[in-house]
C-alpha cells in the first residue's frame, strides 16, 4: 500500500512508523521542519512543505497512491483546506482528522470516506484496519494478544461456530458475534446499529453480515486474515 500522511504530530507519525514497519510506502508531510527530520528515519519518505498550497500539492504521487490521510490535529483550518484540497484532486481514498463534532460535519460535508478519532481510537487499531482487509477494530491485550472485531468470511455463512473450527485451523477464540440492524427513530431516518448477541456458543449459526469478535495472538490473527480474505 502506498499512502500519504498530511501532519507529524503525535498520532500521524505514529501510524506512519507502525505502517512503514509493516513494510507499505509511506509518504509523511508536514509544514514543521524540525518534525519532517525526526522522523526521517522511521517513515519511509518524509517532505516539509504546506499541504494547503494547491501547486505544492500536485507535485505529490497522487495518481500512485492508495490512500491519503490528513492528520492534522492542531490547526482545524488547516485540516479542512488539506482535506477539500486532495478531495478535488480526486485521490482514491481519504481519510481526516476530525476535532470536533462541528469540524466533523463539515468533513462529511467534503466528501471524506472516513472520519479518525485519535483521542478515542489509537494509532495502533488504526493500522490493523488499514493494514489487514476486514478488520472492524481491534484493542491490544498485550503485546502478543488482541482482541479484533473482523466482517464474517464468505467461507462461514451460514454454518455453525463448531463448523467453522476457527479454534482447531487457527488457534482464535470466537468471543461473541455482532449483527448490524437497521433502527428507525421517531425522527429522521434509519441508521445501522449493532447488536451484541452475548457470549459463544458452538452451535450459534453465522449469517452474512455478521461481525465476529476474536481473541488471539497476533500472529495467528494475521494468518487468518490474510487465508480469509
Amino acid at each position: 500500500m502506498k499512502c500519504i500522511i498530511v501532519g507529524l504530530g503525535s498520532f500521524g507519525a505514529s501510524l506512519g512508523e507502525k505502517l512503514t514497519a509493516e513494510g507499505h510506502e509511506i509518504i509523511g508531510i508536514d509544514i514543521n521542519m524540525n518534525r519532517v527530520d525526526h522522523y526521517k528515519e522511521r517513515i519511509s519518505h518524509t517532505i516539509c512543505m504546506d499541504a494547503t498550497d494547491e501547486f505544492t500539492v500536485s507535485g505529490l504521487p497522487l495518481k500512485d497512491t492508495d490512500l491519503v490521510i490528513v492528520a492534522i490535529g492542531e490547526n482545524q483550518g488547516a485540516n479542512v483546506m488539506s482535506t477539500a484540497l486532495f478531495k478535488n484532486f480526486k485521490v482514491k481514498k481519504l481519510i481526516s482528522r476530525s476535532i470536533s463534532p462541528i469540524h466533523e460535519k463539515v468533513l462529511m460535508a467534503i466528501g471524506v470516506d472516513r472520519i479518525v478519532h485519535p483521542e478515542e481510537e489509537s494509532a495502533e487499531r488504526w493500522a490493523k484496519k488499514l493494514i489487514f482487509k476486514g478488520v472492524v477494530d481491534s484493542f491490544e491485550l498485550s503485546s502478543e494478544y488482541s482482541v479484533v472485531e473482523v466482517d464474517l468470511p464468505k467461507s462461514y455463512e451460514n454454518k455453525t461456530i463448531r463448523e467453522i473450527k476457527i479454534r482447531e485451523e487457527y488457534h482464535l477464540l470466537i468471543l461473541t458475534t455482532i449483527k448490524q440492524i437497521d433502527v428507525k427513530p421517531l425522527i429522521g431516518s434509519s441508521r445501522k446499529e449493532d447488536r451484541v448477541r452475548g457470549v459463544a456458543n458452538p452451535n450459534d449459526m453465522l449469517n452474512p453480515g455478521d461481525i465476529l469478535v476474536v481473541c488471539g495472538s497476533h500472529k495467528d490473527i494475521k494468518n487468518f486474515l490474510q487465508k480469509e480474505k
